[in-house]
């Protein structure tokens, strides 16, 4: 595999990797409250944490697109 060039869908798989982490984090923050009895958070802390889906759904776009170029990619080479 070759680090150095990038595939269609590379750039969302990662921005869907990280934004997936983001909400995983808010996930986790979530919780901490009712384990130690606290109060809970307000909404917008489980608002982060729907970005678990968001993260989830743009990486699912960057390898249906980068699935794709490979599809145009392999096309093209076995044309005559």
């Amino acid at each position: 595999m070759n680090t150095g060039t990038s595939r269609p869908g590379d750039l969302l798989v990662r921005a869907g990797a990280i934004v997936f982490l983001v909400g995983a984090l808010g996930t986790f923050v979530t919780f901490i409250p009712f384990f130690i009895g606290a109060d809970p958070l307000p909404t917008a802390a489980y608002l982060v944490s729907m970005l678990m889906g968001v993260g989830f759904g743009l990486a699912l776009a960057g390898l249906f697109r980068s699935a794709s170029a490979a599809r145009r990619e392999t096309r093209q080479a076995a044309a005559p």
